[in-house]
């Protein structure tokens, strides 16, 4: 391990102190949405805001522990952290305990443990390892599929737990592909698979078809249209129409049925208002109701009668929205997108390519989760139950963010050395 200098060496204190107000403002939204009168303290334990302090606390000493730690350390045992990991998703489809329809949590005692949220991570130490190969090119499709069955396993593994939403979010890895070389016709792909996937479960399948077809054609008489291309095409419109067809086999036999509810409401197939429509409906009150300047800490009605479920985990903008406003909210999106650019920014000036990869993965996996968990709140996506990095309740959510990021901080203090 390296000792020539302090642990807190060039560490990027912008990036330390966005962490620590989000957290912070996070613990105290959490005391407010499960606030009682009858218990008004904010550090007893036997609460869910008691139970945060103490996470936060072993968050801040793991965030101290990944400072000391040899940078070097995470980019040789990327593959050894990325191999735990994969066979801790394995056992917990196992032995792990059912919560809310997903087996995808160790119990060890009152601590729950979602190795889901920690592969995040550790698929973004593998990935950088993998791109920072040197001459890698992933524009060659025998490149881009190796990282993609890198990302593949921990996304089976976990739709094998039936905990969809957490699968959805390594898609993100994809930017980081198309950052460092992919094809843009794949990133295109990424837009349209879902746009296509809705369609699908809208309007007729062989009208959808005939419009794909008549593109295709389009598309071709455009090209150089040579053989080559024609058969790419062909492959293209041949793969659409098969993922067209397997849409609804997707979603009537693989999603649960709370989950397969919650689209048709949000494609508006169906209304559910007092069912899968139920948080959505109840978010929207509660975060319209805050208006400009919010109704006040710990004076949100919504947020006081419970009328949103799981406001402290993944609803818990609603809290933010109600009780700070649209100026507070405006405030907290801010915060977020400043992190955001302050990680690209740190990112662009590594000399490491390991240290530049993974810092991509930090900046889209913490977007993926701050767009959809907001977007949700808003109705603007479907719910997933996706957590708000640093402000959601739950530990495991927590230490994995605290992770993902101070790793990132840590090969950002030692970039003169790293190449």
């Amino acid at each position: 391990m390296r000792r020539e200098h302090g642990i807190f060496h060039r560490v990027d204190w912008v990036m330390v102190i966005l962490y620590l107000i989000l957290v912070l403002f996070g613990w105290l939204n959490i005391y407010s949405a499960v606030y009682d009168e009858m218990q008004p303290s904010i550090f007893d334990l036997t609460q869910r805001y008691g139970k945060q302090m103490v996470w936060i606390a072993a968050a801040l000493i793991l965030a101290v522990v990944t400072l000391a730690i040899d940078p070097k350390f995470f980019s040789q045992f990327a593959w050894l952290i990325y191999s735990g990991l994969i066979l801790l998703l394995i056992l917990v489809i196992f032995i792990g305990r059912d919560v809310s329809g997903t087996r995808s949590w160790f119990h060890l005692g009152s601590v729950a443990i979602q190795p889901a949220e920690f592969a995040k991570m550790a698929t973004a130490l593998v990935v950088a390892r993998y791109l920072s190969k040197i001459d890698l090119n992933l524009k060659k499709v025998k490149t881009w599929l190796k990282a993609a069955i890198l990302v593949f396993f921990p996304v089976l593994l976990i739709l094998l737990q039936r905990d969809t939403g957490s699968a959805l979010v390594f898609l993100v890895f994809l930017l980081v592909f198309y950052r460092f070389g992919m094809s843009g016709y794949m990133l295109l792909a990424l837009v349209a698979l879902p746009v296509i996937g809705i369609l699908a479960l809208l309007i007729n399948k062989f009208i959808l078809i005939g419009i794909l077809f008549f593109g295709a054609v389009i598309f071709y008489l455009f090209t150089l249209k040579k053989f080559r291309h024609f058969l790419i095409v062909l492959a293209i419109f041949v793969g659409s129409a098969g993922y067209i067809f397997s849409v609804d086999y997707a979603v009537n036999r693989i999603l649960q049925p709370y989950q397969r509810q919650r689209i048709n409401v949000f494609i508006g197939k169906a209304s559910d208002p007092k069912g899968a429509g139920y948080n959505v409906n109840q978010s929207l009150i509660a975060i319209g109701s805050g208006r400009i300047l919010g109704k006040g800490y710990l004076n949100g009605t919504q947020t006081k009668y419970n009328f949103v479920p799981e406001q402290s985990t993944d609803f818990i903008f609603c809290t933010v929205g109600e009780e700070w406003g649209f100026l507070g909210s405006l405030v907290l999106i801010a915060l977020y997108v400043g992190l955001l650019v302050r990680i690209i920014i740190i990112a662009e000036r590594q000399r490491a390519r390991f240290s530049r990869v993974y810092g991509y993965s930090v900046a889209a996996l913490l977007f993926a989760h701050f767009a959809i968990n907001i977007g949700m709140t808003l109705g603007l996506l479907p719910v997933i139950g996706i957590p708000l990095p640093f402000l959601s309740y739950g530990g495991s959510s927590l230490w994995a963010f605290t992770l993902l990021l101070f790793i990132f901080i840590r090969q950002d203090s030692y970039r003169y050395e790293l190449v």
